[in-house]
C-alpha cells in the first residue's frame, strides 16, 4: 500500500447521490471517494435497505475499496469534481 496516500476511519451515506463518501488525503490534499450503493448490493449479493446496512457492507469491503480508490489515484482518474468514484 502506497504510504502517500492515507485514508480515514471516517464514511458517510448521500441519500441523495446513492453512496457512500470515505475520505482519503494525498500530500495534504482531501480527496473525496465515492462507492455506489449498486457496488456495494451487488457485492453483499442483496439489497441494503437502510443506513446501517449500507454501511456495513460498506465496512465488509473497505479493505478492497481503499486499493481500488489508491490505484485511482495514482493513475489521477479523478471526475470534473476532483473526486475519485468507484462502481
Amino acid at each position: 500500500m502506497n504510504q502517500d496516500i492515507l485514508f480515514a476511519d471516517l464514511q458517510t451515506w448521500d441519500s441523495e447521490r446513492k453512496a457512500v463518501c470515505f475520505p482519503a488525503q494525498q500530500a495534504g490534499a482531501l480527496i473525496r471517494c465515492w462507492v455506489s450503493l449498486a457496488w456495494l448490493e451487488n457485492q453483499a449479493g442483496s439489497s441494503l435497505s437502510d443506513e446501517a446496512a449500507i454501511l456495513t457492507a460498506f465496512a465488509e469491503y473497505r479493505f478492497d475499496l481503499e486499493e481500488m480508490a489508491e490505484s485511482l489515484i495514482e493513475e489521477e482518474a479523478f471526475n470534473a469534481a476532483g473526486d475519485i468514484e468507484l462502481g
